[in-house]
């Protein structure tokens, strides 16, 4: 089978759908009988062509990125990268004939998408990935008005629409009650992400593992509650990974609160050097007011830590309260201070949670995850041999 994938952000721009997208390929490249060509943004202002094994390409595509906005995606960007990309599978089509096109995010690609298949007749899969549904960013509120029957026609028009989490499927399906939704949640990396043999007890370390830093992650509410718990425990420390729009806000508060030796912003941190961080940690806490399914608290979870998360996304599907972690109420940085002084007065509960939280890692794989996939494929391709 022969598949053209499209997705804008892939390491090191953007975030979870990035992360995920280089792991499916790494997977993909295994997979017999399997040709890809993936199709994303370069870094600079020259194309990319790299082999990632097996039968999968990555196509980088120049739409005028540079290191200082790697993190963020502009409209412009958006919209550079569909031109060019359209542009490059037209060519691409010409060239080679695909089975099926998947597209990482219903708006720009999923329209990129819909366009192959009202042109060349290729079906396609379409994942959501979060901020291409409806009501999931106040970022896009605006916008999400313009183009939300947009999106239901793409979804409307796809083979299969793919939510990432039961609560993002939930979401979607606000805008249209009657669109078949499957799920295949995000895998994890059990080899690069393992748990520390060793934690110094004396430090209690919270990690927010964010690769990009904005106002919907809701930091501000985790670095409050840090702000309650060291007036009895100045050894805490919060270190948050990642850069976005929001940390010049989340830099005034830090020093309103004088809490500068407790909260550290360390920058964006590229994927393959995150784990000493999860490592160091003791406990990881999104305090986001909506997630799709977070690469990072995977992560988290294969790094054995006890997991403090508001109920979003698919925390819920990762999270057992009170075995491996605990949820919190949004945008209340007193439950969050609550959460965090258990497992603070209690080292015990803290080790089990976190043995309970690999436990529950070791259950997930990409592996598993591209195979999922892979039967989606399997079956439109099916479909078209049954038709034609």
């Amino acid at each position: 089978m022969r598949i053209l994938f499209f997705n804008y952000e892939f390491p090191p721009l953007g975030a979870g759908a990035g992360n995920a997208s280089f792991y499916l390929l790494k997977e993909y490249a295994k997979i017999p009988n399997i040709e890809m060509d993936f199709v994303t943004s370069s870094i600079d202002e020259n194309y990319h062509r790299e082999e990632i094994g097996g039968g999968v390409v990555l196509h980088r595509l120049p739409i005028g990125k540079n290191k200082e906005n790697l993190h963020f995606q502009s409209q412009k960007d958006l919209i550079v990268y569909s031109w060019r990309a359209f542009l490059f599978a037209q060519k691409l089509t010409r060239e080679k004939k695909y089975d099926a096109t998947h597209s990482f995010f219903t708006v720009p690609c999923g329209f990129l998408s819909f366009v192959l298949k009202f042109q060349k007749k290729i079906p396609y899969i379409v994942s959501l990935r979060g901020s291409d549904v409806p009501g999931y960013s106040d970022r896009f509120a605006f916008l999400y008005i313009f183009l939300k029957p947009i999106i239901w026609f793409i979804w409307k028009n796809a083979d299969f629409v793919v939510a990432n989490s039961q609560g993002l499927k939930e979401l979607a399906l606000k805008t249209n009650q009657k669109q078949d939704i499957k799920i295949i949640y995000n895998g994890v990396d059990i080899h690069d992400f393992t748990p520390s043999e060793s934690k110094n007890s004396e430090l209690f370390i919270i990690t927010n593992g964010a690769t990009r830093v904005t106002h919907r992650k809701g930091l501000d509410y985790l670095i409050r509650a840090v702000a309650k718990i060291v007036l009895k425990h100045n050894n805490v420390q919060l270190k948050i990974m990642g850069d976005g729009n929001a940390k010049e806000d989340l830099e005034k508060l830090i020093k309103e609160l004088h809490v500068e030796e407790n909260v550290k912003l360390i920058g964006r941190v590229p994927r393959e050097q995150t784990s000493p961080f999860y490592k160091e940690a003791s406990v990881f806490v999104m305090s986001s007011l909506n997630e799709g399914m977070s690469n990072a608290m995977l992560e988290a979870l294969a790094s054995g830590l006890p997991l403090i998360s508001t109920k979003t996304g698919g925390a819920d599907e990762l999270i057992t309260e009170g075995e491996n972690g605990f949820f919190v109420r949004m945008k209340n940085s007193d439950d969050i201070a609550e959460k965090l002084q258990l497992l603070i007065d209690d080292h015990e509960t803290q080790k089990k949670m976190g043995q309970m939280s690999r436990l529950r890692a070791e259950q997930m794989s990409w592996k598993v995850v591209a195979n999922q996939y892979v039967e989606l494929y399997k079956t439109i391709d099916n479909s078209r041999k049954m038709k034609g």
